[in-house]
C-alpha cells in the first residue's frame, strides 16, 4: 500500500499530483517514469507509455539473437525497447527512431547512457543509410489500434497519449505493412523483425511478413497477454 503522507503528501498535493491523477493522467506520466524490463524508463506527457506486455517482444528478440550487434527500435516512443535490449546485449550499435519530436527527446534521455542514437522521421526514412543490410534486431512496436476503435480505449491512453502512437489505420495494420515491406532491405542476413500485434490481427500480420519475403511465425504469451510476429530475413 502506498501512502501519500508517508511519501510527502503535502508536497505531492502542492504539485497537483492528486489533481493530475484525478484528471486521468496515467500514473507513469505523473511520476515521470515507468518500469519496463527491469529498468526505470523516463516518460513525459505526449509520449507513449511502454506496456509491460511488450517485455515479451524484448524477451523473444534476446532469445533469438543473443549475439546481435546492430539494434533498431522503430516507432520507439520512450525508447524503452531499445534501452532494455542494449542493456542486456552489452556493446551494441543502437538506433531508435520516431516521428514525434516529444518521443525523440524522451528516448534520448533513456538511451544516452547506453551509447544509443535517436533519430526523428517517418519509419526507415529516419535511419542512417549505413544501417541498410546490417540490422540484427529490428523491433517495431507499431501502432495497431484500428482507427474506429480509438474511442473505445481507456481514457488514460485515448486522452493522454499521442494518436499517432495508437492509430494503425482502418484495420490497424497500415504501419505494420509498411515496416514489413521495407524491413528486408535493412535486415542483415538472418536478422529478425519483431512486431507486436493483437490476436485477431495476427493472421493478416503474418501474411504481410511472408509477402515481403520474410520467414515468419507468431509467438504467443498467454499470461500478459501478448502476441509477437517474428520475421527472419533468409
Amino acid at each position: 500500500h502506498f501512502s501519500l503522507a508517508a511519501a510527502g503528501g503535502d508536497a505531492c498535493a502542492d504539485d497537483g499530483w492528486g489533481a493530475r491523477r484525478a484528471a486521468g493522467l496515467p500514473h507513469e506520466l505523473v511520476v515521470g517514469w515507468a518500469e519496463f524490463g527491469g529498468r526505470r524508463i523516463l516518460v513525459e506527457p505526449g509520449v507513449f507509455v511502454p506496456r509491460r506486455r511488450t517485455e515479451f517482444l524484448v524477451e523473444q528478440a534476446l532469445a533469438l539473437a543473443p549475439d546481435a550487434s546492430v539494434v533498431v527500435d522503430l516507432c520507439c516512443g520512450s525508447g524503452a525497447v531499445g534501452a532494455v535490449l542494449a542493456a542486456a546485449l552489452g556493446a551494441v550499435d543502437l538506433h531508435a527512431a520516431d516521428i514525434e519530436p516529444a518521443a525523440v527527446r524522451c528516448a534520448r534521455r533513456n538511451v544516452a547512457s547506453l551509447g544509443g542514437h535517436v533519430h526523428q522521421g517517418d519509419l526507415f526514412d529516419a535511419l542512417p543509410a549505413r544501417l541498410r543490410g546490417r540490422v540484427d534486431i529490428l523491433a517495431a512496436n507499431v501502432p495497431y489500434v484500428p482507427s474506429d476503435e480509438i474511442a473505445l480505449l481507456p481514457a488514460e491512453a485515448r486522452d493522454h497519449e499521442p494518436r499517432v502512437a495508437l492509430d494503425g489505420g482502418a484495420d490497424g495494420l497500415d504501419i505494420l505493412r509498411r515496416v514489413a515491406a521495407e524491413a528486408p532491405a535493412w535486415l542483415a542476413p538472418g536478422g529478425r523483425l519483431l512486431v507486436e500485434t493483437s490476436p485477431h490481427q495476427a493472421r493478416r500480420a503474418l501474411s504481410a511478413f511472408t509477402g515481403a519475403g520474410l520467414h515468419a511465425h507468431v509467438e504467443v504469451c498467454e499470461d500478459r497477454p501478448a502476441q509477437v510476429v517474428i520475421g527472419t530475413r533468409p
